[in-house]
């Protein structure tokens, strides 16, 4: 193999195995930060042996090793140093800090589970929580973050780096907590699953449409979420939701890669294996609701659209009625908007278009793509081409992913390309 390909490969397995080897190092050593830079390190490592050894079998195993090698390297140093402090300030009396132990490896449930519970401790506001857990879970740059947050780049730097200073200084254990404790992390935790799935589904930024592997890694995260709270309906309704929208992976690109739109998607490409898991879950969720949350909901009117054979069968009034139920579990702008395209099907574009227009002054979609990009969609339905080449080019100017802006381009210049 060339060095040029080792090191394509060795970028592929690290991108890959980083959220795993990082959470496992977060457990092992306690810092999230030194966890990340061992994970670096590692790296490093392998760049420069495996072009002379060779690629090894287990190249998951081989990292995880060499950072745990380095990791009790530092112990050990750490150690040395902690005694000589303990030495000058023993007349003083202070007491020795405790020694770490380089040792501890075990433990029940899965490291990326006890990542997130940590990363969702209390002791870190909201933003925080899900900033970093995407940060280490999804490996997102901070740069994608603040897109998804629209919110300046240093901004979501700064939460990063204090989260991690922070979770460090109370010396949070990286475990899953019980009882109370979980429940009051549990609706971060979810939201974060939440958001890594989306990104995974429909990537922020970079040159390709979707990232399957975190969306997967955020499902079966969702999964040993269920098994962890079997009587929380928001964590199956979440799980349900997740199961649907990834049965539909194999038919949301074409031969090129390009996007492929939901009701232009070939359904016979659709999972069937994961329709019905989701349809499972949504039913366990219906039955454990009082009242029914924001996640089962919008696995509803997932639902409504796997059960269709065809686009055309799609029940659109079953999902405007969700939605209305969405909207008074979870007013915002964003779930107005997709009210709006759903009543573009039940009443025709100019009804959804005045519903999109009152939304117009909205800050929160002042740069949101989708906006311009459903206003552009609705104008050319009405015949208005050359507003909707126009809205179509604005929503690509939006957007930080490449194949979406492509997709975008292309819908404006179709609008150009007739008499207005």
């Amino acid at each position: 193999m060339s060095d040029s390909a080792t090191r394509g490969a060795i970028e592929a397995v690290f991108r890959i195995e980083a959220p795993r080897l990082i959470a496992a190092l977060a457990r092992f050593t306690r810092d999230l930060g030194r966890a990340e830079d061992l994970a670096q390190d590692a790296l490093v490592a392998a760049l420069e042996e495996w072009p002379r050894q060779g690629v090894p079998q287990n190249p998951a195993a081989w990292l995880m090793a060499t950072a745990k090698h380095r990791a009790i390297d530092l112990f050990r140093r750490d150690v040395r140093r902690a005694r000589v402090h303990e030495e000058i300030a023993r007349d003083a009396g202070d007491a020795a800090p405790p020694e770490p132990d380089p040792d501890v490896d075990a433990g029940e449930g899965d490291d990326l589970l006890r990542l997130m519970f940590a990363a969702c401790h209390p002791l870190l506001p909201p933003e925080s929580r899900v900033a970093l857990t995407l940060r280490v879970l999804g490996g997102l740059t901070t740069q994608a973050i603040a897109r998804a947050y629209l919110l300046p780049e240093p901004t979501i730097a700064q939460r990063i780096v204090r989260a991690k200073r922070t979770l460090a200084e109370a010396r949070v254990p990286f475990e899953i907590p019980r009882g109370a404790e979980r429940e009051a992390r549990l609706a971060s935790v979810l939201e974060v699953l939440y958001l890594a799935f989306n990104e995974g589904y429909a990537a922020t930024s970079g040159e390709e449409w979707m990232r399957p592997d975190l969306s997967h890694e955020a499902l079966r995260l969702a999964r040993v979420l269920c098994g962890l709270a079997p009587y929380e309906p928001e964590a199956f309704g979440l799980a349900a939701l997740m199961e649907i929208q990834a049965s539909r992976f194999a038919a949301r690109r074409g031969p090129g890669g390009e996007p492929v739109l939901l009701l232009d998607q070939n359904r016979a490409l659709w999972d069937p294996l994961l329709v019905q898991r989701g349809l499972r879950a949504l039913e366990r969720a219906e039955r454990l609701a009082d009242v029914r949350g924001p996640y089962l909901l919008q696995a509803a009117i997932a639902a409504c659209h796997a059960r269709a054979r065809t686009a055309d069968e799609t029940d659109w009034g079953a999902i405007v009625s969700l939605y209305d139920e969405l909207l008074e579990r979870l007013p915002s702008p964003v779930v107005a908007l997709n009210r709006a395209v759903a009543v573009g099907k039940t009443s025709g574009p100019q009804a959804a278009l005045d519903l999109v227009d009152a939304l117009a002054e909205d800050p929160a979609l002042a740069h949101y793509h989708f906006m311009p990009s459903v206003r552009g969609d609705l104008l050319e339905r009405l015949g208005r081409r050359a507003e909707a080449r126009a809205e179509f080019e604005r929503a690509a100017a939006m957007t930080g992913n490449a194949r979406e802006r492509d997709l975008l381009r292309k819908r404006a210049a179709r609008c150009g390309a007739g008499n207005w």
